[in-house]
């Protein structure tokens, strides 16, 4: 599921192959990742106009025109591709969008979970993103103890509820969490300063290192190389580990790094 760097990785993609470019036609393949807006009306807004800024809030992309604005979200499967026009096309290419110099950006999305609005100015795309917390690579120690503050759901449920923290998903949240050693079910009202420190902490550096590599990693070192292993096993300690539904998903855990409520 794409979380904050792998969107973060589309606007780099939206940014080099999209900005200061016209978009000359707007082909939409399935309608069906199209929300609240027609393929006629999505089509008669963007044709002509020039793409000016690629901007991103958690897992929200957002495309700036001379006019309006492209909001795109990627649910569980989707993805932006830059890529020449002469490019076999792809069975899950929904939205295709011409530009000027001869190269397309495809909207490409297997399940169709979330998809692409349109934003008639600024103000129409703070409405559409009113409901987000503060980004998550915008926050800091001190940001993330007033985000935690007076919460008392588990500690997963607030790390990937998109309304206190934008930009958490599954993947990130279990990694962060392990690499600060709490478990994925203690109430956050029950975490120590130290423990909301290393939190902080954990937060910061998984974040910068997926950015920098546009999605979360896999290596040996990180707990999302081993959680969906046959007999996963801690990278840290190199006991096993468990998994469990928690705040509604799959969640990987070390019960000896991450002891138990």
């Amino acid at each position: 599921m794409p979380e904050l760097p792998d969107v973060e990785g589309y606007r780099r993609i939206l940014a080099d192959e999209g900005e200061g470019r016209r978009v000359d036609e707007v082909r939409v393949a399935d309608p069906g990742v199209l929300r609240e807006v027609t393929p006629g009306r999505l089509r008669r807004a963007l044709r002509g106009r020039r793409i000016e800024a690629a901007d991103r809030h958690g897992k929200w992309l957002v495309a700036r025109t001379d006019g309006p604005a492209l909001l795109l979200h990627f649910g569980m499967t989707g993805r932006l591709v830059g890529c020449p026009a002469d490019d076999p096309p792809h069975r899950h290419d929904r939205v295709v969008f011409d530009l000027d110099d001869g190269r397309q950006l495809r909207f490409r999305d297997q399940r169709k979970l979330q998809g692409i609005r349109l934003a008639g100015d600024r103000a129409a795309v703070d409405r559409l993103l009113a409901g987000q917390g503060p980004d998550a690579l915008s926050v800091d120690a001190a940001g993330l103890d007033r985000l935690l503050a007076g919460r008392r759901a588990g500690v997963k449920a607030v790390l990937t509820d998109q309304s206190v923290l934008a930009g958490l998903g599954n993947l990130l949240a279990d990694e962060i969490l392990w690499r600060a050693r709490i478990h994925p079910s203690r109430r956050t009202d029950g975490l120590d300063r130290a423990e909301r420190r290393r939190l902080a902490d954990a937060m910061r550096r998984v974040l910068r290192d997926s950015v920098r590599a546009g999605h979360v990693p896999t290596a040996g070192v990180w707990l999302t190389a081993h959680r969906d292993d046959a007999e996963p096993t801690c990278p840290r300690c190199g006991g096993p580990l468990r998994r469990d539904r928690i705040a509604g998903r799959t969640t990987a855990w070390c019960p000896h790094c991450q002891p138990p409520p």
